[in-house]
């Protein structure tokens, strides 16, 4: 019986969601991407879950497009046209990048080990990452005479500033997890066999927390970032008068005031 490509796990108000290729380094294949953007739909429309950890099996995080994918596959037969790549983006990609954007609860990436290509670039997508001290990241696509995709043109600018991001697109060298830390690239590196408890316990920390409030602040974030100050402002009041009607404000509030532990029902 074949092992599944994805696994699921919940625990509590967590459910991780884990890449099971170990012996491709986890690699992407639009099956995968299939699953995983499936996975994190049903995480969404799931009241029960309040964080996401997506993580990898094995000694690799995501080492990218499986380039035998017959989606990909660069090895043409007499008379065939050359795969047209974009389709895989539109189709699998894409949707992907911004179902992990658009999540109602906080997703922390785990990385266990090397993170390359888009799979470099779905880690940075999420809120928060958490990496093991042998971990790395590489933007491989240049080496290939591709760009970066799943995101990563937008977010590396914005994470670490167009002359680092160009440096690591352009050479696709490999960052150690320590560096990638000191640049601001990644939240935090620890080591390796304390990634999974570490992840864990950020998720749960975060679960009872007021994550509706966390992903509105994501979201603020990311608009903020094409808005001019003055439209970030009037941003800030909507999104405020939003939250303010929430149950999460009155309890926050409410437990402030009485010196108690507040507990977060919103989502």
């Amino acid at each position: 019986m074949q092992e599944p490509q994805l696994l699921s796990q919940q625990n509590g108000a967590v459910r991780t969601l884990t890449l099971n290729r170990p012996a491709a380094l986890n690699a992407f294949t639009s099956g995968l991407l299939a699953e995983l953007r499936e996975a994190l739909d049903a995480a969404a429309g799931d009241a029960s879950v309040r964080c996401v950890v997506i993580t990898g099996a094995g000694r690799a995080f995501c080492a990218g497009q499986d380039l035998s994918d017959p989606m990909v596959n660069p090895d043409l037969k007499p008379g065939e046209s050359p795969k047209d790549i974009g389709a895989l983006l539109d189709g699998f990609y894409i949707p992907l990048a911004q179902r992990v954007r658009s999540m109602p609860v906080p997703v922390i990436a785990a990385v266990n080990g090397v993170a390359a290509g888009a799979g470099a670039n779905l880690a940075l997508g999420c809120d928060l990452v958490l990496a093991g001290n042998s971990a790395s990241f590489i933007q491989a696509f240049a080496k290939i005479g591709l760009v970066p995709d799943c995101g990563g043109s937008w977010l590396l600018p914005r994470l670490v500033g167009r002359a680092k991001a160009l440096q690591l697109a352009l050479l696709g060298e490999k960052l150690p997890a320590a560096e990638a830390q000191a640049i601001g690239l990644i939240c935090k590196a620890v080591p390796d066999e304390e990634l999974a408890a570490s992840a864990q316990a950020l998720a749960q920390k975060i679960s009872q927390m007021p994550v509706r409030a966390m992903a509105q602040t994501r979201m603020a974030f990311d608009e903020a970032g094409l808005l001019d100050f003055d439209d970030a402002l009037r941003l800030e009041a909507v999104t405020q008068s939003q939250l303010g009607f929430s149950a999460d404000y009155l309890e926050g509030a409410a437990a402030f005031l009485q010196k108690r532990a507040p507990k977060f029902s919103d989502r």
